[in-house]
Formats: C-alpha cells, sequence, structure tokens
C-alpha cells in the first residue's frame, strides 16, 4: 500500500511542481501586489486594503462584475443545456463519431474570426437583420442585437460548447448503458432514467463543466471588447486596462482575486444546491456510512 502511494506521489510530481511553478507562484506573487499601492506608475510595498474597498465601492467595478457574472451564468447554463442531449446521443445513442468530430471541428476554426463572424451576423446589416426584414418580422434592424451582453453571451456560447460537450461526454461515459436499461427495465422513464441514474451518477462533472466554462467566460476580455459595446463590459477588461495602460497592477490585482472568490461562491452554491437536490452525495456523511 505504502509504495502504491510513493508511486502515486512519484507520478504526480510533475504535475504538481507545474503547477507549483505556473500557477501558485504567479498568483502568490499578484496576491501581494493587491495589498500594495501604486502612485504615478509606481508600486508602493506597503500592506493596504484601499485597493478591495476602492473596488467593492466603485459603481463602474460592480457594473462590469455584474455584467461579467451574468454572462458567465448564461453562458455556462446554455452551454451546459446543449451539452448534455449531444453527450446522451454520443454516450448511449450511436457508435459514429460523425457528431463528435462535427464538434471538434469547430476548433479548427480561429477564436477571432468567430467573433467577427457573428458581429457580421448581428450587425445592423449583418444575416439576422436582413433576414428578419425580408421576411417581414420587423421593419427596421435590430441595434440591440450587436454590442450588448446578448451578443457577448452567444458567442462566448458558440465558442465554448465544444469544450463543454467534450467535459460532459467524459462525465457520461463512466456510467454504464445498463443502468439505464435497468432504470427503463423498472418502468421509469426515458427522462426518469436520466434524473435517477446519470444526473446523480455525473452530477460533478455537470458542475465541474458549469463552473469551468463559467470561469472562461467570465474572465474572457476579448470577445467583450469585441461584441460587448458599452451595456457588455466585463471584468476583465477593466482589469486588463490597469495592467496595460493605467500601470495600476496592484488594483488589478486587487479585482483579480475579487473576481476569484466570486468564482469559488458560484462553485459552492452549485455544490450546495446539488447536495440539498440529492444529486451530490455528502461525502463525510457516505464515509461515516461505510465506516459504520
Amino acid at each position: 500500500m505504502s509504495s502504491q502511494r510513493s508511486l502515486g506521489w512519484l507520478l504526480a510530481a510533475p504535475a504538481g511542481a507545474s503547477m507549483a511553478l505556473l500557477f501558485f507562484l504567479p498568483a502568490g506573487f499578484l496576491l501581494v501586489y493587491s495589498f500594495w499601492t501604486s502612485t504615478g506608475f509606481r508600486i508602493v510595498p506597503d500592506l493596504s486594503l484601499s485597493n478591495y474597498i476602492k473596488s467593492l465601492t466603485s459603481a463602474l467595478f460592480i457594473d462590469v462584475t455584474f455584467n461579467a457574472v451574468v454572462i458567465g451564468l448564461v453562458t455556462a447554463a446554455a452551454s451546459v443545456a446543449l451539452s448534455i442531449p449531444v453527450a446522451y446521443y454520443l454516450t448511449y445513442v450511436t457508435r459514429s463519431k460523425t457528431v463528435y468530430y462535427a464538434v471538434l471541428i469547430t476548433w479548427f476554426s480561429s477564436y477571432l474570426v468567430r467573433i467577427y463572424a457573428w458581429r457580421t451576423m448581428l450587425g445592423t446589416n449583418g444575416l439576422l437583420n436582413t433576414l428578419l426584414i425580408q421576411i417581414g418580422a420587423i421593419d427596421a434592424p435590430i441595434e440591440a442585437l450587436l454590442f450588448s451582453r446578448f451578443a457577448v453571451a452567444l458567442a462566448l456560447v458558440h465558442i465554448y460548447l465544444p469544450f463543454c460537450v467534450l467535459l460532459v461526454v467524459s462525465s457520461f461515459s463512466e456510467i454504464k448503458k445498463e443502468l439505464l436499461e435497468a432504470a427503463r427495465d423498472l418502468g421509469t422513464g426515458p427522462f426518469g432514467a436520466f434524473w435517477k441514474v446519470v444526473a446523480p451518477n455525473a452530477a460533478n462533472g455537470l458542475i465541474g463543466a458549469f463552473t469551468l466554462t463559467f470561469l472562461l467566460a467570465a474572465g474572457d476580455y476579448v470577445t467583450p471588447q469585441m461584441l460587448g459595446g458599452t451595456t457588455g463590459q466585463t471584468t476583465g477588461l477593466l482589469i486588463a486596462d490597469y495592467f496595460r495602460r493605467s500601470g495600476n497592477w496592484p488594483l488589478g490585482a486587487a479585482q483579480a482575486f475579487i473576481m476569484f472568490a466570486i468564482s469559488v461562491a458560484v462553485y459552492a452554491t452549485l455544490i450546495l444546491i446539488g447536495r440539498a437536490t440529492g444529486l451530490v452525495p455528502n461525502t463525510k456523511r457516505a464515509r461515516s456510512l461505510e465506516e459504520d
């Protein structure tokens, strides 16, 4: 047993060292920076909560953070909801890889190309407005389609949906098809079999897919810059401006860690909801039952 544990630590050592060097160490420096101050493009290494207080009392920061959270939640919810039927079909219905490859091939196009494609489709002279005018649904182009939170969320769903599908497929692949067939034999309908068999066993994977998609969408600053206009700006743009233009690294670092705290809160809320609904098992309770 001890040799297996030692082998496990040995195999995990390279990945752990990489995470420590490339993530935890820079994040630690960023955390220290968040308690320093900036004066005239010069960083003063003193301990202060002024950056956090300034951020939490700033109407601009609250507004763009609200946008980021809303866009992140909408993108994650839509991506997971659209991924579930695709993942179910790929895992339990067909052995063909056509749909799987069709999902993956969307990654062959450039990130910026997809954003500009949405600008072409959602613009006042774009494909969607032109089509709606031709069929008589509207009399004038809808300007709100572009440069809005709607446009940002729509583009981000398109960008992150393939990634989310792969995560959901991975969580479904661990659940045997025979369990679904047994549930159907006991009189459970298709939706009931999914809710009682697939959802509880894949809950952690679904929550992980939701959380990771939320993190990527809420932290994105390229898409809001290209499609957000004045109403779809997010915290990522504000933080990037503090680092690139104003040189106020401590304030940008503080706002980055506030977003990190919000992300942790979203994940904790999902876990609590999952446990309240019975989809996510309580690990401490399960361990105590096993010990008894």
